[in-house]
């Protein structure tokens, strides 16, 4: 996060965003002594690059000016609500390098304040119990030239009211018979403020509290109330809230809170080539259009840390963006970046074939070898001295990539920086080697290729008149890991799509996955961890995949390209 100045003459230091100067200030006059944030998910789903967002200005902003962020559960909505859920999210929150104030907190643990809170307000005159239909109750609240028209059930008494809430409460109700509602303003031009619902009866079975409540709190309802017990001093939302501001508002005025905490909204991320509706997501998972929230191709949090995505990157993509007060559509070729910088500067480097085809040195004897084996030695990075080296096995057979090798020796060395039939390339640290000659078979494919090297040219020029057209990875025929790539991509092809009447379904991109089995990577794989990306050199960024990967069998996903080839795609 930013530093806590608002010094900006140094090129350096960046100015602090309107909710840094916001809590900055409320420090100076003394509004706060310490600052309390919160994270405040609903356990219907996985974390998308969003909710990164979120998380980031939260916790980040907690931690900059010395308070503690609490990561909560809205869960009033048990239907749609899953432990799976709960245990992804704070999976996430830890992965992106942040820790809560205190133990995790749950709506539902304040469930029985939310229903005396609501006894209280009806004893207030400010709460009645409702049994108009949800269709009935759509047609008296008006439109926006209409003004909303009262409840017939608005003036019960208030003994009717509390009797009518306890038979809630104790089930008498069908779902969907009434609810109980906050007596606001029919003709409030905000519609939150037209009688707002504050509970409504769910017969189901809750995560956290079984089956003690068959009435369950509206969000509305909860949260300015969980932020109050809680103690939070700056409750940020997302911009699509502030609309619901007065409500909020209205609760905390009119109910004994133990604080009253403010609210403040952002822009929310919105990224193009991309969805984060969590029903859109589900809709993917549940229709088996992807291999489950965690996808690499998802924008999901788990999809991404799958995929190969550091957590640096995604802070830094977060810090790169900035917070601002009007939204906008980010290019996700800037997330890209974010990763390609990261990975770049931090990534231990390796060596992967995808298409292998094989290579013999004749004079391999020329070699200073034990058993066969040349053992040769790269850096783990070529800028990270303190991540060691990797011994690569140089042996009589080798693999190189099928598209590293052609026939056409009309090809310029400016087109074509690789090995050409007769001439010499350099194999990456290792020995320059020569093309002598190709085996076939009988469909003419090319199954061998007969080549040899050129002595002491390990870390070495070759000799005058020799000039190697360029560099190529390998890895040893005889020493090397079996593996199988997968070549992730943009999962849709539109831009925007889930735009206006679209079917995102529609803009699934058909090429977001090749699986490419056969691939011979380098022997020092075989400590490969999961989540740990390489740079697997000339090809892209990759990581061990966790859920197809197991001790008989290596599975690596690509991050991301090493260079944007997207822009040649549309």
């Amino acid at each position: 996060m930013n530093d806590n100045t608002t010094d900006t003459a140094s090129p350096d230091v960046k100015p602090l965003n309107f909710l840094q100067q916001i809590i900055k200030k409320d420090l100076a006059d003394g509004a706060h002594t310490q600052i309390t944030t919160r994270f405040p998910p609903e356990p219907n789903g996985y974390l998308h690059i969003g909710h990164a967002k979120a998380i980031c200005l939260n916790f980040g902003l907690a931690q900059e000016f010395g308070g503690g962020c609490n990561l909560r559960f809205d869960d009033t909505n048990p239907e749609k609500e899953d432990q799976e859920y709960i245990d992804s999210i704070t999976r996430d929150v830890q992965w992106l390098g942040f820790e809560w104030a205190g133990e995790i907190k749950y709506a539902s643990s304040y469930f029985e304040t939310f229903y005396q809170w609501a006894q209280h307000l009806i004893e207030t005159g400010k709460a009645y119990v409702c049994h108009l239909s949800a269709d009935q109750a759509r047609k008296y609240r008006g439109d926006t030239k209409v003004a909303g028209t009262n409840s017939p059930y608005r003036d019960r008494s208030v003994d009717e009211n509390l009797a009518e809430l306890a038979k809630m409460r104790a089930g008498d109700y069908d779902e969907g018979a009434c609810t109980l509602r906050a007596k606001i303003d029919m003709a409030a031009p905000n519609f939150n403020l037209r009688d707002p619902m504050l509970y409504r009866i769910r017969k189901q079975t809750h995560h956290q509290t079984g089956d003690k409540w068959c009435i369950y709190p509206t969000y509305d309802f909860a949260h300015g109330q969980e932020d109050a017990i809680e103690g939070v001093t700056h409750s940020i939302c997302t911009l699509e809230f502030a609309d619901h501001r007065p409500l909020y508002e209205w609760f905390t005025a009119n109910l004994p809170v133990p604080s009253q905490p403010r609210q403040y909204e952002f822009a929310r991320l919105e990224l193009n080539y991309t969805v984060t509706s969590k029903r859109k997501l589900k809709q993917l998972v549940d229709e088996n259009l992807v291999d489950g929230w965690d996808d690499p191709r998802m924008p999901t949090i788990a999809g991404m840390r799958r995929r190969g995505y550091s957590a640096d990157s995604i802070r830094n993509f977060c810090d790169l963006i900035g917070v601002t007060k009007s939204g906008s559509t980010i290019d996700v070729g800037t997330l890209e970046f974010a990763v390609r910088d990261d990975l770049n500067e931090n990534a231990p480097r390796a060596m992967c074939v995808l298409d292998p085809v094989k290579v013999v040195i004749d004079n391999f004897a020329e070699c200073n070898t034990v058993d066969g084996i040349e053992l040769l030695s790269q850096p783990a990075h070529p800028n990270r001295e303190e991540l060691g080296k990797r011994e690569l096995p140089f042996t009589e057979t080798l693999y190189i990539d099928r598209a590293d090798f052609t026939e056409d020796t009309t090809l310029s060395r400016k087109k074509f920086k690789r090995l050409v039939a007769g001439e010499y390339v350099r194999l990456r640290g290792a020995y320059v080697i020569k093309s002598n000659d190709i085996v076939k078979d009988n469909q003419g494919n090319i199954t061998e290729l007969r080549c040899s090297l050129v002595p002491n040219t390990v870390g070495e020029n070759p000799p005058e008149g020799i000039r190697p057209r360029g560099v190529i990875h390998w890895v040893s025929a005889e020493k090397n890991i079996d593996c199988e790539v997968r070549l992730y991509d943009r999962l849709f092809n539109a831009a925007a799509p889930d735009a206006g009447d679209k079917n995102f379904i529609d803009a699934l991109n058909p090429e977001s996955l090749q699986i490419i089995q056969g691939c011979k990577a380098e022997l020092s794989l075989q400590s490969a961890q999961i989540e740990q990306s390489y740079q697997f050199e000339r090809e892209g960024y990759f990581c061990l995949d966790s859920k197809h990967s197991c001790d008989e069998k290596f599975v690596f996903n690509r991050a991301i390209g090493l260079k944007d080839n997207w822009a040649n795609k549309v």
